[in-house]
């Protein structure tokens, strides 16, 4: 039996009209009443994903920043946290300077950056995460972080992922939550260290858990899980290493892992 599953948010939990359907809301209602664990793991920023959380009526802890902090909704306290290393910081800053590439970070759960931009704005109104700027950006590098985040064209991110791997080491984890997005955080700042964090708090085997997403983001909490599962939208690479994979999210894709795998109607 299941007894904890921690769902991506985007493109996973919510459809494209940025919703939880009322029936994938009954279903995580009825996994809840069945005792079973349901938690977010998102790379949005806690701020943003409690505001989701909080709609579902989950009361739980959730995973934010690709799994770099993990906070109880209730009491907000922090049980799980890794910042980006210092060095790693100000090197990523530096040769975001030199290329002239769009840097931002977030401090105490707030999201800055150096100037306001296009990249900037649409970054803030996916997520409904309000901004502020600081011009002498290199102030916020020496601030501890739990994700920093480049915004460029996806090609391009692919060309500087490697040599971001080469410059900062094994200290700090790179990963794509979108096209758009190179995320940076320390190296146990994934969701599937912070999966396997969750299990051991609520006292389960890996065996017993389960992981849904659809970016290449949520590979290590569905390799880490006992029951992967990859959105019908989700990328092919996720997809082929996932157990199962499910509708998309705009079929209600978790509420068919939910009915299938915990509710077992089917």
């Amino acid at each position: 039996m299941y007894k904890l599953i921690a769902i991506d948010i985007d493109d996973t939990l919510i459809n494209d009209e940025k919703e939880v359907t009322p029936t994938t809301q009954k279903a995580l209602e009825a996994a809840v009443d069945k005792g079973v664990v349901v938690t977010l793991a998102t790379g949005r920023a806690y701020a943003s994903a409690q505001a989701i959380a909080r709609q579902t009526g989950l009361n739980v802890p959730i995973i934010t920043y690709q799994g770099a902090l993990v906070k109880n909704l209730l009491d907000e306290k922090v049980l799980y946290e890794r910042y980006v290393p210092v060095v790693a910081a100000r090197r990523l800053f530096e040769f975001c300077l030199e290329r002239n590439l769009h840097l931002q970070t977030y401090v105490d759960d707030k999201l800055y950056a150096r100037e306001e931009n296009q990249k900037l704005l649409d970054y803030s109104a996916l997520n409904k995460t309000p901004y502020y700027i600081e011009p002498v950006f290199s102030k916020m590098i020496e601030q501890p972080t739990h994700k920093m985040l480049i915004i460029d064209e996806p090609d391009h991110l692919d060309e500087i992922a490697p040599q971001l791997r080469e410059l900062l080491g094994d200290e700090v984890h790179i990963t794509k939550s979108k096209p758009y997005f190179l995320e940076i955080m320390h190296k146990e700042g994934t969701k599937g260290h912070a999966l396997t964090f969750l299990a051991q708090h609520f006292g389960c085997d890996m065996s017993e858990t389960i992981a849904i997403g659809d970016s290449w983001n949520d590979h290590e909490m569905l390799e880490c899980a006992g029951l992967g599962v990859a959105m019908g939208n989700a990328i092919d690479a996720l997809k082929d290493l996932a157990d199962y994979v499910t509708l998309t999210n705009n079929e209600d894709g978790v509420k068919h892992v939910i009915d299938k795998f915990v509710l077992n109607a089917g």
